[in-house]
């Protein structure tokens, strides 16, 4: 058996490309997309496009990522109508009015997939079996990592994090396969996980790639997102350079200040910026 699976593409649309080349070129028997194609980034709707005609003309199969979940919260009526929320969530919002009427189908997505192999159950799920935003890390122990994946398959595999892991953990091969579109190892190459059994055991090749950064780069222009989207918009074009996390680090360090109105959105991202040696306009 031979199964590709990638994930957090994050509407990196040459990144996906280039994933999906090199793909087709291992020819595997299935394709699994685990989560968040669209949001933090310019090109959502291509993206999802490009993704559901693969499951039309290929088979690719996809489950629900935290980010699909962010850019449904926009259909509820009854959602926050607080400034700050409105601005820590301009991204999505922007994500979706992009995907137009295409944003209906995310809501078809399951949580979680789970296929039969000779060698059992292979599940994948975005995150972990604890929810779409509780992620599996490399530096996470063997009974961190057991509560995280439920009652164990042969194969568990997730995305979420950004970051690789493949870790034996007692009869369960536990795969996190990076990032096809925004990594946060420090490695701007992208990933995707190749998975391949023998009948005796379970074998993970984690693939990275180059692809055509600047044109990623300009698309976060060229789109409208980089302007559009919102303060937050500003750290996903330092997340694609710097291969690293940012929003993360920012909401940590000034969200509650931003709600307690002691500093407004964009300065605190400025600020942030700058604290990583990043100078931007005021």
């Amino acid at each position: 058996m031979k199964l590709a699976v990638l994930a957090d593409i994050h509407a990196n649309y040459p990144a996906l490309c280039a994933v999906t080349q090199h793909i087709e070129s291992w020819n595997p028997d299935r394709v699994i997309v685990a989560g968040d194609v669209v949001n933090r980034g310019p090109k959502p709707l291509e993206c999802w496009q490009f993704v559901e005609e693969k499951k039309e003309t290929r088979g690719w199969r996809l489950v629900r990522g935290n980010h699909e979940d962010y850019v449904l919260t926009h259909k509820n009526p009854n959602r926050s109508r607080d400034p700050i929320d409105q601005a820590i969530a301009q991204s999505s919002f922007w994500t979706y009015n992009k995907l137009g009427d295409a944003v209906n189908t995310l809501e078809t997505l399951p949580d979680t997939l789970s296929l039969y192999s000779s060698r059992g159950e292979i599940r994948i799920t975005h995150a972990s079996m604890q929810g779409n935003r509780v992620g599996i890390y490399p530096w996470m122990n063997d009974d961190e990592i057991k509560k995280l994946i439920g009652d164990p398959p042969s194969l568990f595999c997730v995305g979420h994090t950004h970051i690789p892991l493949v870790r034996r953990l007692n009869g369960t091969m536990v795969v996190n396969v990076g990032s096809a579109g925004l990594p946060f190892d420090g490695d701007p190459c992208v990933s995707y996980a190749q998975i391949t059994s023998d009948h005796s055991e379970w074998n993970v090749e984690i693939i990275r790639l180059d692809y055509d950064r600047a044109q990623a780069e300009r698309d976060h222009f060229e789109t409208g997102y980089n302007e559009e989207g919102g303060a937050l918009a500003k750290l996903v074009i330092e997340e694609l350079r710097s291969a690293k996390s940012a929003i993360f680090q920012w909401s940590e360090k000034y969200e509650k200040a931003v709600r307690a109105g002691e500093i407004g959105m964009d300065e605190s991202v400025r600020k942030f910026l700058e604290e990583r040696g990043i100078q931007v306009d005021k």
